[in-house]
């Protein structure tokens, strides 16, 4: 199975990348996680990105606030697909970090989730990984009934009125 290359922007965004590393553990998809600042360690970056596939990555996921340049650098340096986590920051609540990672120019994409959407993210990577592996994708469509089912049980408790 390919990996996941998890690069974040800056330690203080581990809480947030925490919740994928937990979602893609969760699944058994092997990852290897990073702090690469697009701005203070560009060649690190640069250098992670344009050996991923060699490395046995299938997808990189980017965490950055602020000026979240993170994921288009690591786009621009990979074929791989890369998806952005925009992680809220004080100054403008995520909205900063949101728009510039889905404001990609034409030609390098970032998948893009909601702010802080970690656990997304971890999804939405493991769906990519499952176009070519049928057992990611069962343990996918397990979780999905899974999830389903408790929903479910919620809305009977609640129609039985012993929420």
């Amino acid at each position: 199975m390919k990996k996941v290359g998890i690069v974040m922007g800056s330690a203080s965004d581990l809480p947030v990348v925490q919740k994928t590393m937990d979602a893609l553990k969760a699944l058994g998809i092997p990852y290897e996680a990073h702090v690469y600042s697009a701005h203070r360690t560009p060649a690190q970056a640069a250098a992670f990105a344009s050996s991923a596939r060699e490395n046995g990555f299938g997808v990189i996921i980017a965490a950055a606030g602020m000026a979240a340049h993170l994921g288009g650098v690591l786009a621009s340096m990979t074929t791989l697909p890369v998806i952005g986590i925009p992680c809220k920051s004080a100054a403008l609540d995520g909205m900063d970090a949101l728009l510039a990672t889905v404001q990609m120019p034409s030609g390098i994409p970032v998948a893009t989730v909601a702010i802080d959407g970690a656990t997304n993210a971890a999804l939405l990577a493991a769906e990519i990984l499952a176009v070519t592996d049928g057992e990611l994708a069962q343990k996918l469509a397990d979780k999905r009934a899974k999830d389903a089912a408790a929903v479910l049980e919620k809305d009977c408790a609640l129609q039985t009125g012993t929420p």
